[in-house]
């Protein structure tokens, strides 16, 4: 079975997400029929997914001693709606156009105002309907935690880790406009900067801090918590460098996004850094001249994709991945975990390093 699927859950946290937007849109109504089509937009989103961080949250709980109940998955979807906030924020920083294989929210509102001729710049009014669509999932992330059923001393127990998470992301992110903006002026994209992007950006939201907040809920002690993070954060680390792989080799029809995005958003990954870290200098200005290109074709994404393998970039990234997913298997190893906790955990090293979308 599906490591994601034991105990039902992904099925379990749909229908939290659902009951839980189905809520804030009678909410919602008291403001105006118009509220519809924003929730929908939400909603859409939120109808797929891997559900990783909320598996990681679920399945750290259970092996801290948690038992199997509706108010650890209800706990645990606030995750969902956190990162649905930060996807919808990102895609309006990044001016992305699809998202899971359907336009990104800020682009349907935009067309929404292009077809009703609605006055106005239809982009800005996009970008701000998604950003306040971001805003509503936020604050719900927050109420989903509050309102779970947990008892407050185990919701007391994850707060500051909840709080440092969503506080850390939002740093990340912005590290990551910046390295974009200052990179050349800093002497073009390097590794370490690259990783410390990736590491609070997305590393520790997916993985190290979904799972040291189900523990902490469940009573963990410190030898356990700080067990879990040594699983987690490499583990972290190599699912957002398998993610940025994906951004310049994936399958479009697989990955949901199109082929080449990162480059033409100009990310600084650690795959490009590592260009400049092993390529030539034609290899380096390759991917100097296309990175950044929002009209990038497929032509400039081929001539990139071979200066990354012929620089042994593509290689240098995915050693780096096997060797922290390395590092969380032999964490796992040294756990004290209730059963069928540690399987699960050690099958969703492969789930998330060795995915194709």
């Amino acid at each position: 079975m599906e490591p994601l699927d034991v105990e039902d859950l992904r099925a379990r946290v749909q229908k939290a997400i659902d009951d839980h937007l189905s809520l804030q849109e009678q909410r919602l109504e008291e403001v105006g029929p118009e509220m519809a089509r924003l929730v929908d937009g939400i909603r859409e989103l939120l109808s797929g997914g891997k559900r990783l961080r909320v598996a990681f949250c679920y399945w750290a709980w259970r092996g801290a001693g948690g038992p199997d109940c509706p108010e650890i998955v209800t706990a645990a979807t606030g995750l969902e709606l956190f990162q649905a906030a930060a996807l919808l924020h990102d895609d309006v920083m990044d001016r992305s156009e699809t998202r899971r294989g359907r336009p990104a929210l800020h682009r349907n509102l935009a067309d929404l105002h292009d077809r009703l001729g609605w006055s106005g710049d239809s982009s800005r009014f996009g970008e701000a309907g998604a950003t306040l669509a971001g805003d509503l999932c936020l604050a719900w992330s927050d109420e989903l935690l509050a309102t779970c059923g947990l008892s407050p001393s185990a919701l007391a127990a994850g707060r500051v880790t909840f709080d440092t998470m969503r506080t850390q992301l939002m740093g990340g992110q912005y590290l990551d406009v910046l390295e974009q903006a200052a990179a050349e002026q800093q002497g073009g994209a390097d590794v370490d900067r690259a990783l410390q992007v990736l590491r609070y950006k997305s590393a520790k939201y997916t993985v190290e801090h979904p799972l040291v907040l189900g523990a902490q809920m469940a009573g963990a002690g410190t030898d356990l918590v700080a067990g879990l993070s040594s699983y987690g954060l490499p583990l972290g680390e190599a699912f957002q460098l398998r993610d940025d792989v994906l951004g310049v080799f994936g399958d479009a029809e697989v990955t949901g996004k199109p082929a080449g995005d990162d480059l033409r958003e100009g990310k600084r990954t650690v795959l490009v850094a590592q260009v400049r870290l092993l390529g030539t200098a034609a290899e380096q200005d390759v991917v100097r001249q296309h990175l950044g290109d929002p009209v990038l074709d497929a032509v400039g994404v081929e001539a990139v994709r071979a200066a990354l393998v012929s620089s042994g970039a593509l290689d240098a990234v995915e050693s780096m991945i096997d060797e922290r997913a390395d590092q969380a298997r032999l964490a796992l190893d040294g756990l004290d975990l209730v059963d069928p906790a540690r399987a699960v955990l050690a099958a969703l090293v492969d789930t998330a390093t060795t995915r194709h979308a």
